[in-house]
């Protein structure tokens, strides 16, 4: 059973899956606009989203923008819409997934589940104890909060993800397919969403691609992340030895 916030303003469209929804045991509420979404989320906890995109006050891609902004709730796109660059665009703006209409409630059913799957077992895999520290940098992922030299970090979800990410792994280069793989969990993506969440990160850690403290890019292999090269102390050369005296001459 999961708990469910449907946002779609068909209203045959949205009876039917709040009917179905509720029949398989889930816990179902409904808008029809994108501003009522993003106060429903603000107010209650839900475990999945389903996201129409032709919505009547804005559009379901600005919506999945702020939703973002305040939730790390999974997002699954339903829209008519089958056009495949938009669909990457979508998935790498935050969504979980994405379904074309018309679908079967039951392939609905099935892609919230394995979203449900992915979701728990991601907030499964940190132990409680377990705080990150590379240099001056620490993150917990289990409360989701990072501190760079005791000053905290408002990251986005994204953000967030990425760095935990290589946090976990300090000082081991990781590719961007890798990157896409185990933090947007896409198979196929751009690069260039990569690079814009790393150069916006990179301002956040207060360095950039030319001057990188943490964040470092090999070009054509990956990114790491690393603490700051410590400069050794300048050494202060020894003091000449004085003069030898010059011996006095025989009187």
């Amino acid at each position: 059973m999961a708990s469910v916030l449907v946002v779609e303003d068909d209203q045959f469209v949205r009876s039917a899956l709040i009917r179905h929804l509720t029949d398989a045991s889930h816990l179902v509420r409904s808008v029809g606009t994108a501003l009522e979404a993003l106060r429903e989320v603000a107010h209650f906890r839900f475990d999945v989203v389903v996201l129409d995109l032709g919505l009547p006050d804005l559009d379901g891609s600005e919506a999945l923008k702020m939703l973002r902004g305040i939730t790390d709730v999974p997002v699954i796109i339903a829209t008519a819409r089958d056009d495949e660059t938009e669909i990457v665009r979508l998935l790498n703006a935050g969504a979980d997934d994405y379904l074309t209409k018309p679908f079967s409630v039951e392939h609905l059913s099935a892609r919230m589940a394995a979203v449900l799957r992915r979701s728990r077992a991601g907030a499964g895999e940190a132990a409680p104890s377990t705080v990150l520290s590379v240099g001056g940098l620490t993150v917990d992922p289990l409360r989701r909060q990072a501190e760079l030299d005791g000053v905290r970090l408002d990251l986005t979800r994204r953000e967030f993800d990425l760095l935990a990410f290589l946090a976990g792994r300090p000082g081991v280069v990781v590719s961007r397919r890798e990157l896409l793989a185990e933090v947007w969990q896409q198979s196929y993506g751009d690069d260039q969403t990569i690079d814009v969440h790393l150069s916006w990160l990179r301002r956040k850690l207060g360095e950039t691609a030319a001057r990188p403290r943490y964040l470092h890019t090999l070009r054509g292999v990956g990114v790491k992340l690393e603490p700051p090269a410590t400069t050794p102390p300048a050494t202060t050369p020894p003091a000449p030895a004085p003069p030898a005296p010059t011996p006095e001459p025989p009187r």
